[in-house]
């Protein structure tokens, strides 16, 4: 019988854009890193937005960042993991959070200058 160490794992690589989806099954060697994985699947073939130079990539929303987590090149996926490629943010999140608190202030001012109009 083989040992896990020489046998093959099961693992999946997705990506979403706005308009669609991939997941793809691959079956590699252990040891294979998330990076080879991404490049093993091909799905870069599907999505031209993908650089390969410049992946983010996480295992089930945990960034490979190299701060909490190995980078991309240095993790060896695990039985059953699911790599996610990242797009780039399109707005920074702290000015998206800065947008809602101001459209929920101007909400209020409204209400309360229709309420002050139309009194009861």
């Amino acid at each position: 019988m083989e040992t896990q160490r020489n046998s093959d794992i099961q693992i999946e690589v997705v990506y979403a854009s706005p308009t669609k989806q991939k997941l793809v099954t691959l079956t590699v060697r252990h040891g294979t890193t998330a990076l080879e994985a991404v490049k093993l699947s091909n799905i870069a073939e599907d999505f031209p937005e993908i650089e390969m130079g410049n992946l983010d990539l996480g295992i089930f929303s945990q960034p490979l960042d190299g701060k909490g987590r190995p980078l991309p090149d240095e993790y060896a996926v695990q039985d059953l993991d699911r790599v996610e490629i990242y797009r780039p943010l399109t707005i920074d999140p702290m000015q998206a959070r800065l947008a809602r608190a101001e459209e929920k202030r101007a909400a209020k001012e409204t209400a309360k200058k229709r309420k002050n109009e139309h009194p009861a």
